[in-house]
């Protein structure tokens, strides 16, 4: 009598998402407008979805880093915050603003876009297309709660 062996093979990792994705706050007036921008005249190829209706634990990123800042996550789960990830926005753009995205990659000017990026989302409030519940944390804004 033979006997049959049933082999198990590994479980293959998760594919690769086949684009990156750019995680905003919807929350966020000043945010979703950049981001319509983006879309309008920039037509990055990426996915671009607001943190509140992301899988974020699939992205591999947490709410706290979602609400502190724009990330970019790549298809092999790198992730990139702030200007760093607006830069990343850029270069996959294509065309002329990639200049600006791989500008933005440079030490001396990275350095600035930080400090830059930084100083923005501290006033996103105060920024066209923002408004009061920008400035508020994520868990005191009007609207739905969580």
């Amino acid at each position: 009598m033979r006997t049959m062996t049933t082999l198990r093979t590994p479980k293959a990792p998760p594919p690769a998402r086949p684009e990156p994705v750019l995680v905003y706050d919807g929350d966020c007036g000043f945010c979703t407008t950049s981001v319509t921008f983006a879309e309008r005249h920039l037509r990055p190829r990426c996915r671009i979805t607001a943190w509140q209706f992301a899988d974020l634990d699939a992205l591999g990123i947490t709410e706290q880093q979602s609400q502190h800042e724009v990330l970019w996550v790549t298809p092999t789960g790198a992730v990139y915050g702030g200007a760093q990830a607006v830069a990343r926005l850029l270069l996959r753009t294509g065309g002329a603003w990639a200049v600006p995205g791989a500008v933005l990659t440079l030490p001396p000017v990275r350095w600035l876009a930080h400090a830059a990026y930084r100083l923005i989302a501290r006033n996103r409030h105060r920024m066209p297309g923002g408004t009061a519940a920008c400035a508020l944390p994520a868990n005191s804004r009007p609207g739905p709660a969580s």
